[in-house]
């Protein structure tokens, strides 16, 4: 958990809540927390992760949470004893973006969740709407933008705002805003430059969101469909994924059956083209009430007491300690 991503606190406290939820009768945990710059790995006890209060409080500053229990070492080679599986709660760039599951393999060792190619596609935004839109998958139109480039021709692909601004490669919607007018746009695009090489810059679809947890490898099944509604902002922000009521989340999702099955289907089928493994959670917005649109998939999807694919899970009788048993399953298989 941790490491050298804006996400790190999120990241520590999905790592929390697994280590929690395992069941200690079947196995036995060893919890890592990497530092923010990575140089440092410390394996530390639950007894301390709990004793952490507020990680979020961290966010934005360079101060490295701290933990009373530590043996602090530099590579996975010197970790006591061959661990039968890394169990990766590690969210954004280095941890879900196929670089420490690189490590991992090169290391030998198994975990949990997708692959390099499949992790690193997912998070790189760019190059998954490319593949959406060779599969013929529908996804909202967009543009991409490094500095720079001259921005003239926003308007001629999209016309003019809103537009959904997002960095290419980060997660938990860090650097992204919506653009309703001229004068926000440069201070929008530098937000999101500040956190990526690339700049998405897409057309606003006002909609329901939903999202779509899978679990499985090579024959997923999707969970139900849950619908999204921000309480403090007017899209799914950093701030209402992670504070207490910042948003509402329903499950199942106020739509119709057929629509549900529909986001179900393509939910699946994005976890099979990109070769997702375990569990991925896939993002939607709802265009003229009936078009589901595909905005991002998740390939190490939150797993914090406020996270969708446990409230997804919980809602088809699966508890958070069966939920982790099954990822660990499609990991060892």
């Amino acid at each position: 958990m941790g490491g050298r991503s804006p996400e790190h606190e999120i990241s520590l406290i999905s790592g929390r809540e697994v280590s929690k939820n395992l069941d200690h009768r079947k196995y036995n945990i060893v919890p890592i927390l990497v530092s923010k710059n990575g140089e440092r790995w410390q394996l530390t006890t639950e007894k301390s992760l709990t004793e952490i209060e507020n990680p979020i409080k961290y966010k934005g500053t360079k101060m490295e949470i701290e933990v009373s229990e530590k043996k602090v070492f530099t590579n996975m080679k010197n970790i006591p004893g061959k661990p039968d599986l890394v169990f990766i709660a590690m969210h954004g760039p280095y941890g879900e973006d196929g670089t420490v599951q690189g490590m991992l393999d090169l290391a030998g060792l198994k975990y949990t969740g997708s692959g390099v190619l499949a992790s690193a596609i997912g998070m790189d935004k760019l190059m998954f709407k490319r593949i959406m839109v060779e599969e013929n998958i529908k996804i909202p139109k967009y543009i991409e933008l490094h500095p720079g480039q001259p921005t003239s021709i926003i308007g001629r692909k999209l016309g003019g705002p809103p537009y959904f601004i997002k960095p290419s490669d980060q997660g938990s919607s860090i650097g992204c805003s919506v653009v309703r007018n001229k004068k926000s746009f440069e201070k929008s695009l530098k937000l999101a430059w500040r956190y990526s090489k690339y700049a998405l810059v897409e057309e606003y679809v006002s909609g329901k969101e939903l999202t779509c947890a899978v679990l499985g490898n090579e024959n997923p099944v999707a969970l139900p469909v849950i619908e999204i509604i921000p309480r403090k902002a007017e899209y799914f922000d950093y701030n209402s994924k992670y504070l207490e009521s910042g948003s509402e989340e329903i499950v199942p999702a106020r739509i119709s059956n057929n629509l549900a099955k529909r986001v179900q289907q393509i939910a699946i089928r994005v976890h099979k083209v990109l070769g997702c493994r375990g569990f991925s959670r896939v993002d939607f917005i709802v265009k003229n009430t009936k078009i589901p649109l595909v905005l991002e998939i998740n390939t190490i999807p939150g797993l914090t007491p406020m996270s969708l694919l446990p409230k997804a899970a919980k809602a088809s009788g699966i508890t958070y300690p069966r939920l982790l048993d099954k990822i660990i399953k499609y990991a060892l298989e």
